[in-house]
């Protein structure tokens, strides 16, 4: 049964950062939709403003949408290891040795993803590695990888009882 672990978790395939990209664009789609529609239901209009010459709500209006962006984020990827964008895509966030990523890996990847992506992308690209990690992913020992599709049925074994 050991054997059977290593041999699964010995074949992983990262998942490449377009596709990554392209996970994180629809969840950012999704995401954007919800935010826009709440400060829509909240003010009434999408351009809300708390004081008369617009700076606190123009210095702030990301900080809402990042939060937003930071619970869909840990919440689907602690239960499932997926967002809609990456189950769109076959991609899961995994612990570096292939088993569920713990809640201090995922926190550590939503907040680099969630507040500070650019420099983490950024950072993660110029100090990369042969895992393809985000420096979040790193620092929460976490990597993205790609999922065979569910109709690829050719290494299962149907055993009768």
């Amino acid at each position: 049964m050991n054997d059977e672990k290593s041999e699964i978790h010995s074949k992983i395939i990262l998942a490449k950062w377009t596709d990554r990209f392209l996970a994180w664009l629809i969840d950012f789609i999704i995401i954007s939709s919800i935010s826009t529609a709440i400060i829509f239901a909240l003010f009434g209009t999408i351009y809300y403003e708390f004081d008369k010459n617009g700076l606190w709500a123009e210095n702030t209006q990301y900080i809402p949408t990042s939060i937003l962006f930071f619970i869909y984020w840990v919440i689907l990827e602690y239960k499932t290891g997926q967002t809609i964008g990456k189950k769109i895509l076959n991609l899961k966030v995994v612990r570096i040795d292939g088993t569920k990523a713990e809640l201090k890996g995922i926190l550590l990847g939503c907040v680099g993803k969630s507040f500070l992506l650019p420099i983490d992308v950024a950072l993660g690209w110029i100090l990369t590695n042969e895992k393809r990690q985000r420096i979040f992913n790193k620092l929460g020992d976490t990597v993205i990888i790609k999922i065979k599709d569910s109709e690829d049925t050719s290494d299962i074994k149907y055993v009768k009882d």
